[in-house]
């Protein structure tokens, strides 16, 4: 079977910062690893999401897309390309163009996650400056773009204790990121991961990771920011398997999978969850989890669970060529 791991362009290209060089640095080792891990099954190529991207796939005859593609422009950027997928009838890993919208964007997420009572933290929607003459949640307030993955405009200062610092950081980041915006209140509790693999019945948690702040600078906030993933990287600590009791397990175990089920997610996700006086806060769930072998969340937590790194991309290849009947090709 042909199989086309396709990534983004360089984002660098597009926005030179910092944040987009480590991306595509990730990007690029990420890549090297797949191939890797499925060069003894599959004949596998790397393309490029551009213009020229559908005839590419049709030219190869590529018969599975392992998808990687965050998206770089306008709206839905995780969506993009799966519709294209789509629209092509092109097999691919991971979610749909529904499930990475509603997972995307963290307003939908926590809309839907709410109605199907799993809890988030308290949060109000943030168009303009005048907005905040109304805001009713209590500091220390998380202030996020309401659609950017791998902490892109996630920043230490993000972290607001007042309503000045909170109008500060509003105008900046309302400057390079579409309105609305999201605040939402800090969940002071200890921080864990939750990989989910599978679909349907066939639904797999992986061993929880615990993610430690305690060793960081006292100035700096305890949350993932940028700053703490590729800064303070070292003094990040993570335990795998967590110390907590078997409810608080079970608990966080069964929150992460109604977020999954709740946002149409297929194949494989990371659930960022806070847990406070024994509610699991769902944070984040990302549809589009990190793949770099030994430095991404989602490949310690296989690690831990037996999964060398080669069997968990196959397993999500196997988990999509379920869904596609191509099991037996």
């Amino acid at each position: 079977m042909k199989v086309a791991i396709v990534t983004d362009e360089p984002r660098y290209k597009y926005f030179p910062n910092i944040e987009s060089l480590k991306e595509d640095e990730q990007k690029k080792v990420t890549v090297n690893n797949l191939r890797e891990a499925l060069s003894n099954d599959f004949e596998c190529l790397q393309l490029i999401f551009d213009e020229n991207i559908l005839y590419n796939l049709k030219r190869q005859d590529i018969e599975l897309v392992f998808n990687l593609c965050n998206g770089i422009r306008g709206e839905a950027k995780l969506s993009q390309f799966p519709a294209i997928l789509e629209f092509a009838n092109i097999p691919y890993t991971g979610s749909s163009p529904e499930g990475h919208l509603l997972a995307g964007n963290k307003i939908y997420s926590n809309i839907m996650l709410e109605k199907e009572g799993v809890p988030v933290p308290k949060y109000e929607k943030i168009y303009n400056i005048k907005d905040l003459n109304y805001i009713k949640l209590k500091y220390p307030i998380l202030i996020k773009p309401k659609d950017e993955g791998s902490s892109r405009g996630i920043h230490d200062d993000n972290l607001v204790f007042d309503k000045e610092e909170l109008k500060s950081k509003v105008e900046r980041l309302l400057k390079k990121y579409t309105s609305p915006l999201i605040a939402s209140e800090f969940i002071d509790g200890r921080e864990f991961t939750v990989g989910v693999l599978g679909n349907g019945s066939t639904i797999k948690i992986l061993p929880i990771l615990e993610i430690d702040f305690s060793n960081l600078p006292e100035n700096i906030n305890r949350f993932y920011s940028f700053e703490v993933k590729f800064k303070y990287a070292n003094m990040t600590e993570y335990h795998i398997p967590p110390e907590i009791d078997e409810k608080a397990k079970i608990n966080i175990e069964n929150t992460a999978i109604n977020a999954y089920n709740a946002l149409c997610i297929r194949d494989y996700a990371r659930i960022d969850i806070r847990v406070k006086d024994g509610v699991a806060y769902v944070l984040d769930v990302n549809s589009l989890p990190g793949l770099r072998k030994g430095y991404s969340d989602l490949t310690k937590m296989a690690e831990a669970e037996g999964l060398k790194y080669k069997d968990l991309i196959r397993l999500i290849v196997q988990n999509a060529l379920k869904r596609y009947n191509l099991l037996d090709k």
